[in-house]
């Protein structure tokens, strides 16, 4: 393994996660269009479709404490850059919704996987006190994957099977850099640490709301990463190519992501995941009230 330094780190993880998230999983959205039109897709079935990488990072999620305890955290970020790669190749060759929905699903298991091997790596790799800021820098990374995937629909119109092929090289890459700088090592526990308690003294009730909470609010942006791109298109009238705009909007506003641990020290959790959720609910107002004009819909 090469040193990295934790600024080293947090750049490698978002580059990691700008693959893995950014363009293995919402990138999709920005391609709904185009890949409906060419393979005959309804609203329906893309639904279905669009669905699956939520699925399978839910499933990935659940067995990657698992997974990364017994394969290390090297070995696990390749395994997802496996899926990564796999994923965006076959969307890039698919010919049916079937194949569509085995590359999706197989990006979904990428992305779910991915996100814990660096938080073992980070434990390995980063200082304690750093570890809020670094984790903000490599959620970040989302964006910047979205970001990448802009000028393949500006440029490259149409051409979404060659864009796939070229995500799924740069999923080849990362899982080059994951061999290479990410330290082979499980989750680390500090020596003092103290037991966790028995599952029969676990506050399941707050537990239970923070789930439901979190599994809201992942519902309800769900609806913008799938359907947004398509909605100005079909419900708009606007041209593929103002997709692009719409989604460079959303990664250049995500790239804010770097700072909100730094936002939440100071203003604590509740105020700023309050006012996250504000600015969700009005993008999306904005987007279903004027799908058909562009500033408002970058905008949102």
């Amino acid at each position: 393994m090469m040193r990295l330094s934790s600024t080293g780190f947090a750049v490698l993880g978002a580059a990691l996660i700008a693959i893995s998230y950014g363009l293995a999983r919402f990138a999709f959205g920005l391609f709904v269009p185009p890949i409906r039109e060419e393979l005959g897709l309804s609203s329906y079935v893309i639904g279905i479709i669009g669905s699956l990488p939520l699925i399978s990072f839910l499933l990935a999620t659940a067995v990657a404490p698992l997974v990364t305890r017994y394969l290390g955290a090297r070995y696990t970020a390749v395994l997802s850059g496996g899926f990564g790669v796999a994923g965006l190749s076959l969307i890039s060759r698919a010919t049916g919704p079937l194949m569509l929905g085995a590359g999706v699903f197989a990006c979904g298991i990428c992305t779910g996987l991915m996100m814990p091997a660096l938080t073992a790596a980070m434990q390995a790799v980063v200082k304690r006190s750093l570890h809020g800021r670094v984790s903000s820098v490599m959620n970040a990374g989302t964006s910047i994957g979205v970001i990448v995937a802009v000028p393949t629909v500006l440029f490259l119109v149409g051409a979404w099977r060659l864009a796939y092929l070229s995500f799924a090289i740069f999923a080849g890459l990362g899982v080059i850099a994951a061999w290479l700088f990410l330290p082979s090592v499980s989750r680390i526990v500090p020596s003092n640490a103290a037991d966790p308690p028995p599952l029969n003294e676990l506050p399941w009730s707050r537990l239970i709301r923070l789930t439901l909470f979190a599994f809201l609010m992942g519902f309800v942006s769900a609806a913008y990463w799938i359907f947004a791109p398509d909605l100005i298109v079909t419900l708009g009238g606007l041209p593929t190519s103002a997709t692009a705009w719409l989604w460079l909007a959303v990664g250049v506003a995500g790239l804010g992501g770097a700072v909100v641990a730094d936002l939440a020290d100071r203003n604590n959790p509740p105020i700023t995941q309050a006012l996250m959720l504000m600015m969700l609910s009005a993008s999306l107002a904005l987007l279903a009230a004027s799908p058909d004009q562009p500033l408002l819909t970058a905008f949102s």
